[in-house]
Formats: C-alpha cells, sequence, structure tokens
C-alpha cells in the first residue's frame, strides 16, 4: 500500500518546516523576557537556585531570554543549529525542574519537557540540507 512505503525523500523539507515553526515561536515567546530587562531576566535567572547556582541571576536569565529569542532565530535559520539547540536544550530542562520540583502538577511542565525532547533529537538530526549551516559549512568529502 503506497501509504506505508519507504518514500522519506522529504525528509529536509520536515525539517525546514519545523525548524521555522518551532523557531519563529521560541522567539516570538522569548523577545519580551529579552525586553523585560534586568528584573525580568532576575526572575528568570533565579531558577539556577534550584541547581546550586544562586550567583548572578540576571545573568543567568540573560542567557535564557537569549537562548529563546536569538537561539529561535538561529533554529529556523538553520546557522549554527546545534549550539542553538543545545543552549535552547537546557532552557527547556531548567523550565522543567522549575514546574516540577515547586510541586506543579505535569501539565505546568509538560510543554518545557517536549520542548527539552524536540530540542535533543534536532541535536542529534541536524538542520538538514535547506539551512545555512549547509550553505555555509557543507560537510567534507571523505578520501577514504
Amino acid at each position: 500500500m503506497v501509504l506505508f512505503e519507504n518514500r522519506y525523500r522529504y525528509h529536509d523539507l520536515g525539517l525546514l518546516l519545523l525548524r521555522v515553526g518551532i523557531g519563529v515561536m521560541f522567539t516570538i515567546h522569548g523577545y519580551p523576557k529579552l525586553m523585560g530587562g534586568p528584573a525580568m531576566w532576575t526572575q528568570v535567572g533565579s531558577v539556577m537556585k534550584l541547581v546550586g547556582l544562586d550567583f548572578t541571576p540576571a545573568a543567568w536569565g540573560l542567557v535564557a531570554a537569549l537562548a529563546e529569542a536569538v537561539g529561535g532565530q538561529l533554529l529556523a535559520l538553520g546557522l549554527f543549529f546545534r549550539v542553538a539547540c543545545f543552549f535552547l536544550l537546557g532552557t527547556m530542562i531548567m523550565a522543567t525542574l522549575m514546574h516540577a520540583l515547586s510541586g506543579e502538577g505535569f501539565n505546568a511542565y509538560s510543554h518545557a519537557l517536549e520542548s527539552a525532547f524536540l530540542f535533543l533529537g534536532l541535536l542529534f538530526a541536524g538542520p538538514g540540507k535547506y539551512s545555512l549551516d549547509q550553505a555555509l559549512f557543507p560537510a567534507r568529502r571523505r578520501l577514504y
């Protein structure tokens, strides 16, 4: 049956759609945090106390805001893709911990956890051939 045949010729298009969609959403979600200034950054960064990092919460918050706002843009463009996925993964792990350890239920942290799995998978999958990484840093051919 045609529906069950292995015809995965469009996986790069699928990665493009996934990257752009998720990247735009994370940019929109992170932009208010980035523009919120030091007060917002301190609030966001205070979650690092959960893992014993209680110094410079504003700096940690700025890193999280940059990960979401700028990382979302990099994700959509497929530029420095794995670095962006790494920072977005770390941000989503901390968001999951914040909600879970504060006693909130599964519904409160499920979105952050799902996003963490998404970024972990994308970290391994790569950006696909329709990306700036592919255009700027093409894979080297092996000579052996």
